[in-house]
């Protein structure tokens, strides 16, 4: 063999040893890491799932991950520090209130990283339920049904049980009053669960304990809002002079039902404010109520039913709804303490979506003949 040929067979040989070199390498490191996932995996889970006990730890301003750890582990909270450090580290947590907690081995690396990030205890969310806005009591129990382990049937059950309803008027004396029980009240707390999304940390929720977050929600936000400007009226006549929290909500799910946008709403506000305080008041005519006196759930309302004989009936009925008719969201909130000033008392909604204001019957007609009867 020529000595060009050793060379080359010496350059091959090396490529090759040092091709599998790096294979090796990189093989190595893959199954490390996998073996290091697993292990902080495994690690991370509570030391103790079934211990009850709880034990208070206490963390120094500025203290690092590390010593945490140690702090754990010695407490008996977690069975590695260091693992808890390096998990610490992976996930990016790294900032921590410092406090006294109380801290179990029955949790996690993350509940009891999320509950040091945050200064107060993590609880890991089992269920997540979203509630749109203008749903009404059967529409949220058929929602929890889909997302929680709660029965739609046990959930209007509850919503028809006075003396839980009597428990939550005591619970919450100055949102939830003697109103909802009136006898044309179709459900007490209809209008009163706010439309948003609640995680859930129990594993097996009750239907009373869903209802109390959600009751929670509203007393934050639209009672809030209802409170927040004082001495709240709005323009109507006589008994609606002094808009109770009740009538302010049944009014605000009306605007959730009819409108699309923030605009329309404060102007859809104005038409009905204008209707009941006209002389005599003019029924609001509003097809949403009709459909809930019917109970059902129809894009559009036949002229028959309009004739159904129901308070909710606003073509029959003058004035309000005797409750809500939906869970009415922020918009409609806002636009029920804000509504637009104007002179209109006739809207309709063309086949886009698109609302029409008038000021008279006449001019009325003149758009639903212009944006209903043409566009069929």
């Amino acid at each position: 063999m020529a000595k060009s040929d050793d060379i080359r067979f010496s350059k091959s040989v090396s490529s090759y040893l040092s091709l599998f070199i790096i294979i090796i390498l990189a093989l190595a490191i893959i199954i490390g890491g996998i073996v290091v996932y697993f292990y902080i995996s495994s690690s991370s889970e509570p030391l103790d799932e079934n211990s009850t006990e709880m034990t208070e730890v206490s963390i120094a301003p500025g203290s690092g991950g590390g010593e945490i750890g140690d702090i754990l582990e010695s407490e008996g909270i977690i069975g590695n520090g260091t693992m808890f450090h390096i998990y610490l580290q992976l996930n990016s947590i790294s900032d921590y209130q410092a406090g006294d907690y109380e801290l179990s081995p029955s949790m996690n690396y993350e509940q009891i990283a999320r509950t040091l990030e945050t200064g107060t205890v993590y609880q890991e969310v089992l269920y997540r339920v979203t509630i749109p806005e203008g749903y009404s009591v059967d529409q949220i129990a058929t929602q929890i049904e889909e997302n929680a382990p709660v029965s739609a049937a046990r959930f209007m059950e509850v919503m028809e049980d006075e003396s839980f309803i009597q428990e939550l008027i005591e619970e919450y004396p100055e949102m939830l009053t003697d109103e909802i029980l009136a006898d044309d009240i179709k459900f007490p707390l209809e209008g009163y669960l706010y439309p948003a999304t609640y995680d859930i940390t129990e594993e097996d929720p009750t239907v009373e304990s869903i209802i109390r977050q959600m009751l929670d929600a509203t007393q934050s936000n639209s009672f809030q809002e209802y409170n927040a400007v004082e001495d709240y009226q709005v323009e109507f006549e006589g008994e609606y002079q002094d808009q109770s929290f009740h009538e302010f909500l049944t009014f605000a799910s009306l605007i959730e039902m009819e409108a699309t946008s923030l605009a329309d709403r404060s102007m859809i506000a104005s038409v009905f404010l204008n209707r009941l305080a006209s002389d005599p008041a003019m029924p609001l005519q509003t097809d949403p109520t009709v459909l809930y006196a019917l109970g059902e759930h129809q894009e559009r309302t036949l002229f028959e039913d309009l004739e159904v004989e129901d308070p909710y009936n606003t073509y029959l009925n003058t004035g309000l709804p005797p409750g809500p008719i939906s869970s009415p969201g922020q918009e409609s909130v806002q636009s029920t303490l804000n509504p637009s000033n104007t002179d209109y008392y006739y809207f309709l909604s063309d086949s886009e979506g698109n609302n029409h204001f008038a000021e008279t019957f006449e001019q009325h007609i003149e758009n639903r003949e212009e944006y209903i009867n043409n566009q069929e």
